[in-house]
């Protein structure tokens, strides 16, 4: 749990009940306005309710030149971001030709792969000749090539399970899989700060859903006990099945999921364990395998294990690892294998090339060092952060390290302050975070060097002293530990 400080929490009400002031003002001036005019459509009903767009029109607006920034390269260390103007406050944005060579705090470019490889570029480029960009099919259809098989084993044995089914995108592969596993008298116990694919596909199985407090054993266990004890609702009935859901790095604390204590809690009470491994697979443990390699569990005590290929392995799409039974029945009855066009040929090139860096099977130890760097880089950077004031969210070895902001004024001035200075950071706010609970969330790559670091600190230091987000007193440096020392003598 994150403890405000009373002052920032005060403050930080005030600013949004400013603004929602302002927008309700600014909202009655318009009615006026628009009763006056003849322009409406008469008898439609409005496409977009003031109440429901009303946060993007009078506080997303403002700060809208914050988010959506166009790149023009490969998100790798550095990469270029096309710089944009607005001549309506913001209302609309407008593309230049010109670029600013920016360090990258956003992507979640963890290993390196999203820029050019010496052992992935050149055999992608040979699938793309080979089987064109997409198969323009289903998996049942004809969109299943000889790389999807490949792709399918190879991740299978690189998570430790029998078998894996992948598809073309990670968000749909907790939306569309959860319906399908669960329905009307299964019951979802899920992590309060679970990922929107995982609200979105518990909501729409039809299975009751109870939460549990953030990546807390001992309350989903009380959570367990109590929804075991009285059945389901009206009938207290025994429930069909119970799938517990968490993530291994949860991507909005950067904090790891307390995995061995959770499986020990879904075996006392024979429920099923459901893990999203979208940001620590192929990041974290020795030989890149995830949290339950980094924590010391064995993949067998793991029912479900999904990750998402958008972050390690440079390229797009998901997959669901499990049981050999479970994966032939997902592919009979999974509508985004059955109905979707299969992910690209050569995105799943791209996949099968990193991982065989990643073990070492290209011949080299690039695999090994990219993994040393990404734990060095993380735990070096989250280090610096937390001596400079900072409050930093997250676990080490976490390559995810959220710098909290909370006052909706500091969102865009960090933002906009930081690309100035030529790095580029992503900020988070409601309702992607807690109203009060706004961040900014730094992703740390393999691809950086200590020197890129090291200017990212400068820079992020220097902008923290004029934003005012340094919450705790900053450690002395060696220079003035030193210099007290030459006083005392």
């Amino acid at each position: 749990m994150i403890a405000i400080p009373y002052l920032t929490a005060l403050t930080t009400y005030f600013s949004y009940g400013l603004l929602f002031a302002f927008g309700q003002f600014r909202d009655f001036a318009r009615k006026l306005m628009d009763w006056f005019s003849s322009n409406n459509l008469q008898g439609y009903a409005p496409i977009c309710l003031g109440l429901e767009d009303f946060y993007i029109r009078r506080l997303y607006l403002r700060i809208q030149d914050c988010f959506g920034r166009p790149i023009s390269s490969a998100p790798d260390a550095w990469f270029d971001v096309v710089e944009r103007y607005s001549n309506d406050n913001n209302k609309t944005l407008k593309r230049t030709s010109k670029v600013s060579r920016c360090l990258n705090l956003g992507s979640y470019n963890y290993l390196g792969f999203a820029a050019a490889d010496e052992y992935c570029t050149p055999r992608v480029i040979e699938s793309l000749k080979k089987y064109s960009p997409s198969t323009c099919s289903s998996r049942v259809d004809g969109g299943t090539t000889a790389l999807h098989n490949e792709l399918e084993e190879c991740v299978a044995n690189f998570v430790g399970k029998p078998a894996a089914i992948v598809f073309g995108m990670g968000y749909v592969t907790n939306s569309a899989i959860l319906p399908v596993l669960m329905g009307k008298g299964s019951l979802i116990i899920s992590d309060s700060l679970n990922h929107n694919s995982i609200v979105n596909g518990a909501r729409g199985s039809g299975a009751t859903i109870r939460v549990f407090q953030h990546n807390i054993p001992s309350h989903l266990e009380e959570v367990l006990r109590e929804q075991i004890a009285d059945g389901q609702p009206r009938t207290h009935r025994p429930w069909k099945k119970i799938l517990v859901i968490v993530e291994g790095i949860y991507s909005m604390e950067g904090e790891l999921c307390k995995l061995p204590e959770i499986i020990a809690i879904c075996k006392k009470y024979k429920a099923y364990t459901y893990l999203d491994e979208a940001h620590s697979i192929g990041a974290v443990g020795k030989t890149g395998r995830g949290v339950c390699e980094l924590l010391g569990v064995d993949t067998a005590d793991v029912d479900i294990m999904m990750g998402t290929f958008t972050k390690s392995f440079g390229s797009c799409g998901g997959y669901i690892a499990g049981s050999k039974e479970l994966i032939q029945y997902l592919k009979y009855t999974c509508p985004a294998h059955l109905y979707a066009t299969s992910i690209s040929p050569p995105a799943a090139q791209q996949i099968i090339s990193s991982i065989k860096v990643i073990l070492g099977e290209d011949g080299s130890n690039r695999g090994a060092q990219k993994l040393a760097q990404i734990r060095e880089n993380s735990n070096f950077f989250r280090s610096e952060l937390q001596k400079m004031g900072f409050e930093v969210l997250g676990d080490n070895d976490s390559p995810v390290m959220p710098i909290m902001l909370y006052n909706p004024a500091k969102i865009p001035a960090f933002s906009r302050e930081c690309l100035k200075r030529n790095v580029a950071v992503v900020t988070v706010a409601f309702p992607a975070t807690p109203l009060l609970l706004a961040r900014a969330r730094i992703c740390i790559s393999a691809s950086h060097t200590r020197e890129d670091l090291s200017k990212a600190l400068e820079v992020i230091s220097r902008v923290g002293d004029l934003v005012g987000i340094k919450y705790f007193p900053a450690e002395p440096t060696k220079q003035q530990r030193e210099g007290k020392d030459v006083k005392y003598d």
